[in-house]
């Protein structure tokens, strides 16, 4: 059963969003995990009401300065100043802290070792997934589904609305970490289907050119791959940003009604 957590950020409006958590949740293999939802502004005043949801990777950085790594998305403030327009329940899953790399990869890497996205991705669908929808008011089919997350969380997500296209039908895919065993997410990608669902593909300009080309590249393989550009695939270059959680959460601010409408 979901505990209600404090908020632990201030903020603004009579009707705010909350935060929940799944405590300890188990898997893949011997991790065990607190999992973390924050439902938006009306979904306790809305009894009738289901909610689209989408599943963030590194969980801890999302909703508070005090877990995360360095800075924080914001979304409690984002939910509260945005989530009225389009309604979302977001799910943040933590990573493992040292296994992070390999457990967003599908690929394996020479230096880094096997990749075990795979079995991550699994145990999100068919695990982490239905307990949500069982505990939550969720929309739980796959057009009201998303799959997020930034650097190698972007690298997954981008994996996921492909490999797990039953599932997810949309993907926030930020900064990803598309260099990751030698850009083994190009080559699969030139293999699969599309397109799959909505993608949404961002990159900060200050991440240096080789992150922007890699990111451009990546663009024009899922355009020739069947997704429509301004359609079922929205790309940004953010002038201002960096590889950090504080652009990550500003984007998803500032484009919140395109980015959670791809769920709506």
């Amino acid at each position: 059963m979901p505990t209600p957590l404090p908020l632990p950020v201030p903020v603004a409006g009579d009707d705010p969003p909350a935060l929940w958590e799944l405590p300890e949740v188990a898997g893949p293999g011997d991790a065990v995990r607190d999992i973390l939802v924050a439902t938006p502004p009306g979904y306790a005043t809305s009894p009738d009401r289901r909610y689209p949801v989408i599943y963030l990777q590194d969980g801890q950085n999302l909703f508070d300065p005090a877990t995360s790594y360095a800075g924080h998305w914001g979304l409690l403030e984002t939910l509260a100043a945005r989530g009225a327009e389009e309604p979302v329940i977001l799910v943040g899953i933590p990573n493992l802290g040292r296994g992070r790399l390999r457990e967003y990869s599908p690929f394996d890497d020479a230096i880094r070792g096997p990749g075990a996205a795979v079995g991550y991705l699994r145990w999100l669908a068919q695990m982490v997934k239905p307990m949500v929808d069982g505990a939550f008011r969720t929309l739980p089919d796959r057009a009201h589904t998303g799959v997020g997350g930034s650097s190698m969380g972007g690298l997954f997500a981008l994996y996921a609305v492909v490999g797990a296209a039953a599932t997810f039908g949309a993907a926030w895919v930020m900064s990803p970490a598309l260099w990751y065993a030698d850009g083994a997410i190009v080559r699969w990608l030139r293999r699969q289907p599309g397109p799959t669902g909505n993608i949404w593909l961002d990159i900060g300009l200050e991440e240096g050119d080789e992150a922007v080309l890699d990111a451009r590249e990546m663009r024009d393989l899922l355009v020739a791959r069947g997704w429509n550009l301004g359609g079922q695939l929205r790309y940004l270059e953010d002038p201002d940003g960096d590889h950090d959680e504080a652009s990550w959460g500003r984007r998803v601010r500032e484009h919140w009604t395109v980015m959670a409408g791809m769920v709506g």
